[in-house]
């Protein structure tokens, strides 16, 4: 039976390792990189032969603006109270009280009955977009109006499209959906 690769997504350290470590000691899962971020995983040269993500649940907006998941196995990992609305989002939980076979387990059965991500329900116009990178380059709304020809009550409005869109406020968080969803290259900003 081929193991399934395992990448595993969250800010702390211990969380990471010790899940690392669970999985490891598995004879049907191989976990093939640890990673702070998802923008780290995406880079990740082992990224295009994932079968099933970890990630702290608290990234669920990230993950949500990002296409570069879909059709990826996706489980959470909660360390923290955590919407229900968030937990719906996942394949599967695993929290700090489950138990080493438990953790297993859960991850077994995602991957045997895949439900794969695939949050993009939201989808930008051409122009939204246009937008979306120039925010990511950094400019003001008042140099967007003026490089689209637009007026800037237009950049607004389209602006506050992409947040409902998105569900990202951010200029910070626009550039990485931007960079997530080769809207731009890192190497453009």
């Amino acid at each position: 039976m081929r193991r399934f690769a395992v990448a595993i997504v969250d800010v702390a350290p211990v969380v990471r390792e010790g899940l690392s470590a669970i999985l490891s000691r598995s004879a049907t899962a191989e976990v093939v990189g640890c990673y702070q971020s998802l923008s780290e995983l995406a880079s990740s040269p082992h990224f295009q032969r994932l079968d099933v993500v970890l990630m702290a649940v608290g990234m669920w907006r990230e993950l949500e603006s990002s296409t570069s998941l879909s059709g990826l196995t996706v489980i959470g990992i909660q360390s923290a109270l955590a919407e229900e609305e968030a937990l719906r989002r996942f394949a599967g939980v695993v929290t700090l009280y489950h138990s080493a076979e438990d953790v297993m387990r859960i991850v077994e059965e995602a991957v045997q009955q895949p439900q794969p991500h695939n949050f993009a329900d939201h989808e930008l116009s051409d122009r939204e977009r246009d937008v979306l990178i120039l925010v990511a380059r950094g400019y003001t709304n008042k140099e967007i109006a003026s490089e689209l020809n637009i007026s800037p009550h237009t950049v607004i409005s389209h602006r506050k499209n992409i947040v409902h869109k998105t569900g990202i406020r951010s200029v910070a968080g626009l550039t990485v959906y931007a960079v997530l969803n080769k809207l731009i290259d890192s190497e453009q900003l």
